[in-house]
């Protein structure tokens, strides 16, 4: 026997295959104590401040400003200002110019955004670094190739910007929906104003440093930080021509009764109730990563979450089954750790709304299923869950949770499987699991629904419009159908 056969004859036999912790380097990013508004291309000296936590620990990261009505005036007269005097002047090319560099540093920043996107939000840092910037940067590196070509995109009409537009995001995304809003208005000629979410702000405030070193024109796009009342000034600013919403279907119906007769511009993409569609010769094993990825993505906080799982009545307990199993493996904990699938609930308002739904799908008479997990003891966390005998009337059949809760009905019939994914006051997005192509194309005909996945689920592409019908909003973002919301036409 060689030296090299006795060393490997000695090698201990592992016992288990548990992950070891593989954190990210949180000190990637640095964190200021305390920000104030981004406006005018400064930094504006805030009057009230709060402050904005980690998820994960409930600790404090930073002090954020809470943006007074004079503030939010400040920044929507700046944005006036480089609206009338610059931005829409300069040259649609040299637009596009300053989108590409925004794309670039995004890039070149991705992994120091990724611990913040992580570290502010409790989502798992792999998401952050594999999903979210990458996709924020294409959508910039997108709408920087249409910033010169909106007579191509809109033939026979003139195309001209609108002018300011309010935009305010939701805290699931931050990042990705500032990309999504920004991208599309600054590719137009308008100028912004953006309000990010109260409890997720740092990624737009880092994002203010991108707009330095891309030497964007002073006031071309604001940042101002607060809760509600903040948003209800922006909404309600004369000086503001149009408003992008995406959040809570409720917000988003009070918004359309401020804006009713005033003439301002509104798109709003709000909640849904996605249906995830299992036909009984759909690849049950990739319908499984499918599931898992549809609703214990960012831990279920997606507006297009596929919270309702529509199995055929045929496949319904091997799949459920193979679903219990899969469970079983997700990884719930740091959000920093490149091993965790399931990271922290981003609020204690959010866990408290979760636990609420919960606890009414088991009074009602639904079986909860939750896999064996240990759950830190600090900061704000929830278990995957499966609920299955679930009956259409339930809550945790019509409401949206916007958390890692799955239930699970049945059907036997193409026809009712439409009635069922239908049965919603919402209507963003779909999915559909079936090996015949003709059905995936008849399925998607008959739902209402803006956004259907045909054998894969929470698939974005910058290139593909995104939008809902019914109580899930109006106007499109992403593609050429992006770029209308911010137009007007001679």
């Amino acid at each position: 026997m060689t030296e090299l056969e006795r060393k490997q004859d000695r090698a201990p036999v592992p016992s288990s295959w548990d992950y070891a912790p593989a954190p990210e380097a949180r000190d990637l990013v640095q964190v200021r104590e305390r920000y104030g508004h981004f406006v005018g291309g400064g930094w504006l000296e805030p009057k009230e401040t709060y402050a904005t936590i980690d998820p994960s620990s409930e600790e404090s990261i930073a002090e954020v400003g809470q943006a007074t009505k004079e503030e939010v005036e400040l920044a929507v007269g700046s944005a006036r200002d480089a609206f009338e005097n610059s931005w829409s002047a300069i040259s649609p090319s040299e637009r596009a110019k300053y989108l590409f560099r925004i794309a670039r540093i995004l890039q070149e920043r991705s992994r120091e955004f990724a611990v913040l996107e992580s570290l502010n939000g409790g989502k798992p840092i792999r998401e952050s670094r594999d999903v979210d910037l990458p996709l924020s940067a294409a959508h910039f590196f997108y709408y920087a190739g249409w910033a010169d070509k909106l007579e191509y995109a809109f033939p026979n009409r003139k195309p001209r910007p609108i002018g300011v537009a309010g935009q305010i995001v939701p805290w699931n995304f931050p990042l990705l929906m500032l990309a999504w809003k920004i991208a599309p208005a600054l590719a137009t000629g308008n100028t912004v104003v953006l309000k990010p979410a109260e409890t997720t702000p740092l990624s737009a405030l880092l994002f203010a440093d991108v707009l330095r070193q891309a030497e964007l024109p002073p006031g071309v796009v604001n940042i101002v930080t607060g809760d509600g009342r903040t948003g209800a000034a922006l909404v309600k600013s004369p000086g503001v021509d149009k408003i992008a919403f995406t959040g809570s279907t409720e917000v988003g119906k009070a918004i359309q009764r401020e804006l009713a007769g005033t003439g301002t511009h509104l798109t709003l993409e709000l909640g849904g109730k996605a249906a995830n569609i299992i036909f009984d010769d759909a690849a049950l094993d990739q319908a499984v990563e499918g599931i898992v990825n549809g609703i214990y993505f960012n831990q279920g906080h997606v507006c297009c979450a596929g919270s309702r799982l529509l199995v055929q009545e045929s496949i319904y307990e091997p799949l459920i089954g193979k679903l219990k199993r899969r469970l079983a493996t997700l990884r719930v904990g740091d959000p920093l750790d490149k091993n965790t699938d399931v990271g922290a609930i981003n609020s204690r308002q959010q866990l408290d709304k979760i636990k609420q739904l919960v606890a009414s799908g088991e009074e009602e008479g639904a079986a909860i299923y939750q896999p064996p997990c240990k759950l830190p003891e600090k900061g704000y966390w929830f278990a995957p869950t499966v609920f299955t005998n679930v009956a259409q009337s339930y809550r945790i059949a019509q409401e949206e949770i916007f958390g890692p809760v799955l239930s699970v009905l049945t059907f036997r019939t193409p026809d009712e499987a439409v009635e069922k994914a239908n049965n919603t006051a919402y209507g963003l997005s779909a999915g559909v699991w079936t090996e015949k192509g003709s059905r995936i194309l008849a399925m998607a005909q008959r739902l209402r629904a803006g956004v259907i996945w045909a054998n894969t689920y929470n698939r974005f592409d910058p290139s593909s419009p995104f939008g809902g019908y019914k109580e899930s909003g109006f106007g499109r973002e992403g593609g050429r159908h992006g770029l209308e919301p911010y137009l007007e036409f001679e």
